[in-house]
């Protein structure tokens, strides 16, 4: 498995979420950390773009969880759990549901969700480097 990528440019972004989903091909579930503007986001459109998302890709602030097609019709599931203050919130969002149904996760900010992760669950840390670069530390669950 891998344990370190390094993103120097966004262009570069599908052939790491390529990269990424080949060498974890049996987990759904991907927790990404990183401060604000590592690039969480970013990853994650193109984490959808390569499973065959065709429709515009956001992050969820405000609701939380987007939902996503593939054009094969496949659910995908984005969270943003920057707003969420408490894990109990996360059962009222059913978000136990959304990890268990078979379908991608990904999730910006798991930190009050890692509890709840399952034990195959992906973590990418990524941080920023004085040049830009994007470090990608890849792992499981801790």
């Amino acid at each position: 498995m891998i344990s370190t990528l390094l993103l120097r440019r966004p262009v570069d972004v599908p052939d790491i979420a390529r990269l990424i989903l080949n060498s974890y091909k049996d987990h759904r579930v991907f927790a990404l950390k990183g401060d604000l503007g590592a690039g969480k986001t970013t990853l994650i459109k193109g984490l959808c773009e390569i499973l065959g998302v065709s429709e515009g890709t956001s992050s969820p602030s405000f609701s939380i969880v987007n939902e996503y097609r593939t054009e094969h019709g496949d659910r995908l599931y984005h969270f943003d759990l920057y707003r969420i203050r408490a894990a109990e919130e996360l059962e009222g969002i059913g978000f136990v549901e959304y990890v268990d149904s078979g379908g991608y996760c990904f999730i910006e900010w798991p930190e009050l969700a890692l509890d709840l992760l399952p034990s195959d669950a992906v973590v990418i840390d990524i941080s920023v480097s004085a040049n830009g670069t994007r470090r990608l530390q890849i792992g499981p669950t801790p």
